[in-house]
């Protein structure tokens, strides 16, 4: 059995942003405004900065 590769596809339809993300034989697709898509920016810019800050915390 071999290693399903997961497959992110950013798109613009119209009016909207399209995501497409691809596991496998499943699919999902979402469609964000542009607004939900710039606030989707937002929270995962700042969510990879909070995941790069916590690598340099060491816990003992």
């Amino acid at each position: 059995m071999g290693k399903e590769e997961r497959k992110i596809v950013v798109d613009i339809e119209r009016k909207r942003v399209r995501i497409t993300i691809s596991h496998g034989e499943d699919e999902e697709i979402l469609k964000l405004s542009l607004d939900e898509a710039k606030n989707l920016q937002e929270k995962l810019n700042s969510t990879i900065e909070d995941y790069f800050q916590r690598q340099d915390i060491r816990i003992d």
